[in-house]
């Protein structure tokens, strides 16, 4: 944010800048579609995040949930910043191997990974993989004992919180697909099967309970289940854990009509609440990780786009299309959910209309805002779309065979190329012809 309160900041022609620089140059240098971070934003809250646990003098990790937002520069950006990370899937793990990422820095998470994927990850030694079911127990053991190797490892739980958030995006309650549900005795039964295993050091307890949640109440509930659970296993099973991880989530700003609290602020009430369950029942005191993907880069992405085609239809709200669409940003497509944009030359301009801004992909539900307050546009102009850095670009396709955008860094005035431009030939490199 601004002095100002805004979420962008402006320049001396009262462009919107990008880490200091100017949208418009970023828009004519690099083409649109594109998406631009502001880098500082990034390290800032990365830092704001660390400040909470030194300040509450507690052991911690802040691992960067990377399906937000991966590539091998964001990956070097949180190593730069001494942070961890989490990884999904082979893919992910490939692309931290390749940004020469701390492999002891490294958790990888996921319902279903496969053989080749824990071998990838016991191969490049990651720090810990996070146990989600018993077929992975018993995958993850053979493994090992193929290597004759050890992996320190994590038990994620489902501790029966529905999080405030969008249905698609609750991952904490009884009926979900992650996770050995707590209620009913599957995580105990896990945490039974992994102290016997030689091959296996048992780190801690995770759980994730949802994204973009906005009351802190959830958080807390969670860390108290959490501490609770672990103080039950200390005394029916003698296992004292390291590490208790309470995964991300934490809201941020999309539009005016969202008013989240600073994400460090859910951090601050987690620990508080840790160490009173802790204290309370006697127990030493864990080291508590954080996962937060979209309250780290989500605020510092922008979407620039051109404006094009306009269809007006006589009462009812014009069309105005722009060079992208569902292709680079699918959220308001799959889930409704809606952003803040703004002309870019001008982003105090009063509105002097209401329109729905398209998309270019051939669906009707290609629509980018459903009722965005513009002024007045021509073709040409270009849009900035604000808050786009988490899972947006994760998210992108070829749809309809168009290529996805550059990425481009931006600090100190200076703008970074971290991933270039997909081109046509690139779309069409892995095809074959038709054999006769």
């Amino acid at each position: 944010m601004t002095a100002d309160n805004q979420p962008y900041s402006t320049n001396e022609q009262g462009h919107i800048e990008i880490g200091g620089v100017d949208s418009l140059e970023l828009a004519h240098k690099f083409q649109t579609p594109l998406v631009a971070y502001d880098v500082t934003g990034i390290r800032n809250q990365i830092r704001s995040f660390q400040r909470v646990f030194k300040d509450n003098d507690v052991d911690y990790a802040v691992s960067y949930a990377s399906k937000a937002f991966a590539a091998i520069a964001m990956f070097q950006l949180v190593a730069e910043e001494d942070g961890h990370i989490d990884v999904v899937s082979g893919g992910e793990l490939y692309t931290a191997i390749k940004a020469h990422f701390p492999m002891e820095r490294v958790s990888f998470h996921g319902n279903n990974k496969s053989q080749d994927e824990l071998e990838m990850a016991v191969d490049n030694h990651v720090g810990v993989i996070i146990l989600d079911n018993f077929y992975e127990i018993e995958l993850l053991n053979r493994v090992l004992i193929e290597k004759n190797a050890t992996m320190n490892v994590m038990l994620r739980v489902t501790p029966g919180i529905s999080a405030h958030t969008h249905e698609f995006i609750q991952t904490g309650q009884v009926d979900s697909k992650f996770g050995f549900d707590l209620n009913s005795g599957q995580a105990d039964e896990a945490l039974q099967q992994v102290l016997k295993l030689d091959h296996m050091h048992l780190q801690g307890i995770h759980a994730h309970i949802g994204s973009q949640i906005f009351e802190v109440s959830g958080f807390e509930a969670a860390a108290e289940k959490l501490t609770d659970t672990l103080h039950e296993w200390q005394t029916k099973f003698g296992y004292e854990a390291e590490v208790l991880n309470v995964g991300g989530g934490f809201g941020i700003r999309y539009t005016e009509d969202d008013d989240p609290i600073a994400p460090e602020e859910f951090v601050d009430a987690i620990v508080k609440r840790v160490k009173k369950t802790t204290t309370d029942y006697g127990m030493k005191m864990p080291a508590i990780w954080i996962e937060p993907g979209r309250s780290i880069v989500g605020p510092a992405g922008y979407n620039l786009y051109t404006v094009g085609s306009r269809k007006d239809i006589p009462g009812y709200e014009s069309y105005v299309a722009v060079d992208g669409g569902m292709g680079d940003n699918i959220r308001p497509a799959l889930y409704q959910a809606e952003y803040e944009v703004l002309l870019a030359s001008n982003p105090t301009a009063p509105t002097a209309e209401t329109v729905h801004l398209a998309g270019k992909y051939c669906e009707s539900g290609d629509i980018l805002v459903d009722h965005a307050d513009l002024p007045k546009t021509e073709p040409g102009d270009v849009i900035a779309m604000l808050a786009t850095g988490a899972y947006g670009f994760s998210m992108a396709s070829n749809y309809n065979r168009n290529p996805r955008p550059a990425v481009v860094f931006c600090e100190n005035g200076k703008a970074n190329l971290v991933i270039q431009r997909e081109t046509y030939a690139d779309l069409i490199e892995r095809d074959l012809p038709l054999q006769k």
